[in-house]
Parts: structure tokens; C-alpha cells; sequence
């Protein structure tokens, strides 16, 4: 993917990786690295993906560590469905200060003809502050998917959320 138009210089992106398995060596986590891989290749400079349980705290403790460390964008990669553990929805959610909705909705609505179980996902965005949070699958076509819908908007969401002209 070319880097995106609009996207201000230095922007900087987390990615945070949520599975049980992966935060226990029991898997590889392949979603977290290609979603960082993806991040840099529309511009933004990567820190390297952080893996957590799927636990609310730990959720919620990534997620105010990359914005405590100045993110523009942190997504998410995992815990979005509805198997018992996946709650990261539930831990995002009460950071947000600003729901976006037609985001979460856009990610749901994407290639769904062909893979009808993307609108399964839970996922949330929004902003805590000034740094945008989106969740996404756990798996490497729904990293794939989901980085689609975001090129064409990120730059500009970034360039709001710095103050920048509508």
C-alpha cells in the first residue's frame, strides 16, 4: 500500500495484538506484525506490536500506554467476536471520548459478500484525546481488510485530530 495523501509528517501508530495464545508463546502472532507492516506502509513510523491477554486491564493498559506515549493512531488486532474471552470491545470502549461509528461500520460492511462473518465483529473506534483507536479482527485477512477501509480516511482524521482544517 502507498502511503496516504493528507497523513502529517512524523505520524506515529501502535498496534496492539490481544489473544490469550499469542501473550502465552502458545501461537505465533502473525496479525500483530503484518498490521504494523501494513500501518508503515501508508506512512506512519511503527512502534513494534504489543501482545496482551484478552483481559479488560491489560487491554486498557496498552491502550493508555500508547496514548500516554503520544500515538496518532493505535489499532487493535483481535478479541472483536464473541467467544468468551473476547472483550475488546468491552475494554475499549469506556476510553473513548468520540465514538465513529461509520468507521466500525464501513469495516463491517467491507468485502462482506464475500466473507459474510465480518458482520460478527464487535469492533469499536473512536478517540481517547487526540489519538484515534480502532479495533480489528484477530486474523491476517481481517488486518488486510480493515487497513483497506482506513487508508482512504486515516491522513485526514489524523490531520483533524491535530488541529488541522476540516
Amino acid at each position: 500500500m502507498a502511503a496516504v495523501e493528507g497523513l502529517p509528517a512524523g505520524a506515529r501508530a501502535a498496534v496492539v495484538t490481544v489473544s490469550d495464545r499469542s501473550h502465552g508463546g502458545l501461537r505465533h502472532d502473525g496479525s500483530g506484525p503484518l498490521l504494523a507492516e501494513l500501518l508503515a506502509g501508508l506512512g506512519f513510523e511503527v512502534t513494534a506490536p504489543v501482545v496482551v491477554p484478552d483481559e479488560v486491564e491489560a487491554v486498557q493498559g496498552a491502550l493508555r500506554d500508547a496514548v500516554a506515549a503520544g500515538h496518532d493512531v493505535v489499532v487493535t488486532t483481535g478479541g472483536t467476536g464473541f467467544a468468551p474471552r473476547d472483550v475488546t470491545p468491552e475494554a475499549t470502549r469506556p476510553l473513548l471520548d468520540r465514538e465513529a461509528a461509520g468507521i466500525v461500520e464501513a469495516l463491517r460492511q467491507h468485502r462482506r459478500d464475500e466473507v459474510p462473518t465480518t458482520i460478527l465483529s464487535r469492533a469499536v473506534a473512536g478517540t481517547i484525546g487526540a489519538t484515534f483507536v480502532c479495533n480489528l479482527p484477530g486474523s491476517t485477512g481481517g488486518v488486510r481488510d480493515g487497513v483497506a477501509v482506513l487508508a482512504p480516511v486515516v491522513g485526514h482524521l489524523v490531520a483533524q485530530l491535530r488541529g488541522g482544517d476540516h
